[in-house]
Formats: C-alpha cells, sequence, structure tokens
C-alpha cells in the first residue's frame, strides 16, 4: 500500500492531539492543582534558606532556626507526597487516552474493508498499533504533565529570583533566546528522523511476520531461502539501529553546549553578586541600582533556585524536542484514523430479520472494478438468484466468479447499477444485519489459533456444545473430531495448520452451518475435499441447502450437477445460463469447461483430492 502522508506543508496537528484528553479534563484539572502546588512549595526552601542565613545564624536565633529546619523538612514531605499522587492521577489519564487511540484505530480498521487490507501488509498496520502507539505512551503518560510540571517550576523559580533580585534574574536569562533557538532546530531534525525509524520499523515487523508464520517457514525452507532472508533481515535491522543512533544522538552536542552554560552560570552568578554585593553603597555603579544591595543570604538562596531553574529549563526542552519529535508518531497514527472507510452503513440503513428473509438476489446491470485497477472486472452482470434454489457460478479462472462473490456478500460495492437481497439494496441494509442473513465459506480457510469449539462459537458464542456437535456432523467432520485425544478441546495451531486442507474447509462449513443463515455462499468449499469425502459432504449439503438459498462457486463442475441454475461467466460477463443437461446439450462454453475437467479427473498426476 502506498505511505499515506499529510500534504506538502501541513504539520502535525497538536490541537487534535490535545483533544484526545479532554474526556479527562477533570483529572487533569487535579493534576495541574497538585502541580502548582508542587511547584510552590518548591520556591518555599530559598527564602528559609535565606532566613537562616541572614537572621537565624548570625544572630543565634535557635527558635528560628529550629522553624526554618522544619519548613524545610515540611517542603519536602510535602513535594514527596503531592509528586507520588500526581504520577498516579497522571498516569491513569496516559493510560486511558492509549487505551482509547487503541480500540480507536482497531475499530476503524475492522470498518476499512476487504480493499485496504489486500493493499496493506499485516505488519504495517501491527508496528502502527503496537510499535506507534507503544512508542507514544511514555509521551502521553509522562512527558505531558512533565511539560507542566517544568513550566510551573519555572514560573514559581522566576517569580522568586524576580523578589530576590532583578539584576540577577535578568543576568540568568540571557541563555534563554539560544536554548529556544536550538531546540526548535534540534526538535525538527529528530522529527524527520523518527518518522523514519517508524517506517522502517514497519518494514521490519512486516518481514517478520511474513517470514515467521507457518506459511512462510515453509516457502522459505522449501525454497532454500534461509540464510537469504536471515541477511535481508540483518540489513534491515542494522537500518533501524542506525536510525535509532540518529535519533538518541541528534541535537547533543547542542544539548551539551547548552548543559555546560547552566554549568557555568551559577559560578558567574556569584561573580556578579559579589560584585553588586560590594558596591551596594556605591552610586553610579550596578549595585546601587534601585538602592538596594544583595545580602549573602540573598546570594545563596538565589542560587539554590537558579540551580533549580537550569535543570527545569533542560528538561523542559528535552521534553519539548520529545514531543516534536514524537508528533511524527501521532501523524502516522492519525492517517489510519483518517483512512476513508469505503464499505459502511448508509445513513437510515435497515437492519434485515434473517428470520423473515426469503433470499432472493438480484444483480441488476452491475459492472464493478477493483479499487485501482485499470480494466473492469464485471460488466453489465444480470442475473436472478432464485429464493431457496441452488445457483451455481462457473468459469475459467479469472472469469469472475469470486468477484461476483464478493460483492454478495458486499465486501466490495459494484461501481455500476445495483444488487438487492429481497429487493433491497444491499448499500441500504446494515453491515450486521447482512452478515447475519449471508453465510460464506471461502477458499481461503481461516482458523483462530484456539480450540475447534472457540472456532465454531466464533460464529455464535451462544451455541451449546450440542449444536456444535449437530454441525459438525453435516459438515462429515465430527467422527474426526471426536478421535482426537482433546476432543473439541484441541488447540488447531496458527491458521488451522494442525489440521489438512480438508478438514480445515469442513470446520469452516460447520462454523457457517452454526449461523443458520437464509442465504449460503460457497466459494470454493469443498476444493480441498478428496473425491470420497466430497459425495459424502454433498448429501449432507443438500440438506442444509434445503429451503435456502445457495450460492455455490465451483471449480469441480461436478459439484454442480445438481444446481437448478448454473451462470457461466468469461472475462467478467455471464455467456451461458440453464441446468447441467441443458448447457451440456448446447455444446457451449460449459461443455468446453466440462469435458476439460473430465479430461483433468482422468490424469493419473492429477493431485487433486490429495
Amino acid at each position: 500500500m502506498p505511505e499515506i502522508t499529510l500534504p506538502p506543508g501541513q504539520k502535525p496537528d497538536t490541537r487534535r492531539v490535545m483533544r484526545l484528553f479532554r474526556p479527562y479534563r477533570r483529572t487533569i484539572a487535579a493534576v495541574l492543582v497538585l502541580i502548582a502546588v508542587g511547584a510552590a512549595a518548591g520556591v518555599v526552601s530559598p527564602f528559609l534558606v535565606r532566613e537562616i542565613v541572614d537572621v537565624a545564624l548570625p544572630e543565634q536565633r535557635l527558635d528560628l532556626l529550629a522553624w526554618c529546619v522544619g519548613g524545610l523538612i515540611a517542603v519536602t514531605v510535602v513535594s514527596s507526597a503531592l509528586g507520588v499522587i500526581q504520577a498516579m492521577l497522571s498516569t491513569r489519564v496516559g493510560q486511558a487516552v492509549m487505551h482509547d487511540l487503541r480500540v480507536a484505530v482497531y475499530g476503524h480498521l475492522q470498518r476499512m474493508g476487504l480493499g485496504f487490507f489486500t493493499r496493506t501488509r499485516t505488519g504495517e498496520i501491527q508496528s502502527r498499533i503496537f510499535s506507534d502507539i507503544g512508542s507514544m505512551q511514555a509521551v502521553v503518560t509522562n512527558v505531558m504533565t512533565q511539560i507542566v510540571s517544568s513550566a510551573a517550576g519555572i514560573v514559581m523559580a522566576l517569580v522568586a529570583m524576580v523578589a530576590l533580585d532583578w539584576r540577577l534574574t535578568l543576568f540568568s536569562l540571557i541563555s534563554l533566546p539560544f536554548a529556544v533557538w536550538m531546540n526548535r532546530r534540534v526538535g525538527r531534525r529528530r522529527r524527520e528522523i523518527v518518522k523514519a525509524r517508524q517506517e522502517k520499523a514497519a518494514d521490519l515487523s512486516a518481514g517478520i511476520q511474513e517470514s515467521l508464520s507457518v506459511s512462510g517457514i515453509l516457502l522459505g525452507t522449501t525454497m532454500g531461502r534461509t540464510r537469504a532472508l536471515t541477511e535481508t533481515f540483518a540489513t534491515d535491522s542494522r537500518g533501524l539501529a542506525d536510525l535509532e543512533i540518529r535519533s538518541e544522538m541528534a541535537g547533543r552536542w547542542h544539548m551539551a553546549v547548552f548543559t555546560t552554560l547552566m554549568a557555568i552560570f551559577p559560578a558567574l552568578t556569584y561573580l556578579l553578586g559579589g560584585y553588586l554585593l560590594f558596591t551596594a553603597d556605591e552610586p553610579g555603579t550596578l549595585g546601587g541600582v534601585g538602592g538596594t544591595g544583595v545580602t549573602i543570604g540573598t546570594l545563596v538562596a538565589f542560587i539554590s533556585l537558579q540551580t533549580g531553574l537550569f535543570p527545569q529549563v533542560n528538561g523542559l526542552l528535552r521534553v519539548a524536542t520529545q514531543v516534536n519529535s514524537s508528533l511524527a508518531l501521532f501523524t502516522r497514527v492519525f492517517e489510519y484514523l483518517d483512512a476513508p472507510i469505503t464499505i459502511d452503513d448508509a445513513p437510515g440503513a435497515r437492519a434485515l430479520d434473517p428470520a423473515q428473509v426469503r433470499g432472493e438476489i438480484r444483480f441488476e446491470q452491475v459492472d464493478f472494478t477493483y479499487p485501482g485497477a485499470d480494466e473492469p472486472t464485471l460488466h453489465g452482470i444480470d442475473l436472478v438468484v432464485p429464493a431457496g434454489k441452488h445457483t451455481a457460478l462457473v468459469g475459467a479462472t479469472g472469469s469472475g466468479k469470486t468477484s461476483t462473490g464478493y460483492l454478495m456478500a458486499r465486501l466490495y460495492d459494484p461501481t455500476g447499477g445495483r444488487i438487492t437481497l429481497d429487493g433491497h439494496d444491499l448499500r441500504e441494509i446494515t453491515m450486521e444485519s447482512l452478515a447475519a442473513c449471508l453465510g460464506v465459506v471461502t477458499q481461503e480457510t481461516y482458523l483462530l489459533h484456539a480450540t475447534i469449539a472457540e472456532n465454531l462459537r466464533f460464529a455464535r458464542p451462544d451455541a451449546t456444545d450440542e449444536d456444535l456437535i449437530a454441525a459438525c456432523r453435516i459438515a462429515q467432520i465430527h467422527d474426526h473430531i471426536a478421535a482426537l485425544p482433546e476432543g473439541y478441546a484441541t488447540v488447531v495451531g496458527e491458521r488451522g495448520y494442525r489440521f489438512s486442507g480438508g478438514e480445515k474447509q469442513r470446520l469452516a462449513l460447520a462454523r457457517t452451518i452454526l449461523r443458520d443463515p437464509p442465504v449460503l455462499l460457497l466459494d470454493e468449499a469443498t476444493s480441498a475435499l478428496d473425491v470420497a469425502t466430497e459425495r459424502a459432504m454433498s448429501g449432507a449439503l443438500d440438506a442444509v441447502a434445503r429451503g435456502r438459498t445457495t450460492v455455490s462457486i465451483a471449480h469441480r463442475l461436478s459439484t454442480v450437477r445438481h444446481a437448478d441454475q448454473i451462470v457461466v461467466l468469461d472475462h467478467g460477463r455471464i455467456v451461458e445460463r440453464g441446468t447441467y443437461d441443458e448447457l451440456i446439450a448446447a455444446g457451449g462454453a460449459f461443455a468446453r469447461l466440462a469435458a476439460q475437467d473430465a479430461r483433468e479427473a482422468q490424469e493419473p498426476s492429477n493431485l487433486k483430492g490429495i
């Protein structure tokens, strides 16, 4: 899938990020109050130190000294307690926001439609949900409160510093413009690197998911590509490691220079404070400006505030840089949230009651072109699938059979014409009720890495054990399950690889039968069954299909001999329709397909059913 990018010049929307916190504004307000109280408590200590140095010690006032020392201890205890409560509340908010974001992305992707997933690697999706959102977790949980805490601490410290001596305060702020400029420059560099790093991580995740799945291991081993895959992984991993290093080192020299300046300034402040102290009574000097001097206690208290201020400024700049770079992560997640949903419930869509559905399906001049394709797949399809009857779709590979089934299940919408169920346009039926009315068994059988019973109950969670057994008997799979040591509690393995293709298809059939839909769509549903099992199932399937609409997409023409209607597709058009005998007698496209099917069945090398 092509990478979704922001329009040129568009920056990540920080207001949208802040809206994520809106449901938790009361808790955030409480955190802000705690931060403000903690910051105010933090600037009390330097004033207590000034009283100790300027009054209590010179005048040998033990009572004042005791009160000041008690105050210092109380401030430390209160600040620590407030910090713990603040951390607890901010962590809860951060985790709640991450939960909301994960659920929003997952829910949105669930509605994206089949077309999105045919163009997107699974590893890329997993990377955005886990890696990107996981990387944002530290930012959302800790950084936001760190910004507010540092900002509040800086403001309180500056107010206290001005109250102590405005001249020393101005001197302390000389480096601030340089720090702001440096932070913005570093932030831009880190944001670019982080975006590249996450894209590389997504590629690596996709490669792992593809190559270390059961199918990937089989492919790599049988093709002798194990070493090549390892070398490719090593190259990609090395590229990711390089980006991680660049991300960590971006702006480190700038920050080192700033940190050095922050360490030098207290020493220079002592020099300036000494000058102000020495010249306090000399008119025309800086020490005499305003008629106020600097006491030793004031200088010690100021240095204490300054020593605490600079790490807060440095930390705020670091956090701001981290937030700036993390906006790339938010952008990647928002790209998925903003991806348009192509298949969705229309406004006012109605929910059909499966018990009331007869099952007549009509195609009225239906055209269909896959998104991004140049040529249409279906052209002017006019078709009536009678209620309660068996209609078979046949044709050569690429004729449009499966695409027709996709449209019936509304995995895609037609680009022209319409499809109706009992006279209702599929686009005007809710997706949930359509899924309840139409049971689909596809050629690509997918089973969850869970027990057989859990896989079956995925279709109907309230099904009893007796319901499971009845469905499996119809699908001719119960005896095999009963013979397993753990029976229906047997874990099927990843994608059902503990079972053969035929066994998986019979489990999928049982899962669909369990739902008891009024319409059955079988897309090559018996393609992996051997001839004997297929014949054994045919009677059971006929019994299940009796009274309901059945559409079967078949490659093996022997499976559609008794269909009420056979529709022959060729290059996306209907070229013939009729019963099996009628089409054979006509000697057209179906007769040729049947002759070819008979020849393949007689070839000794034919591997079908093995």
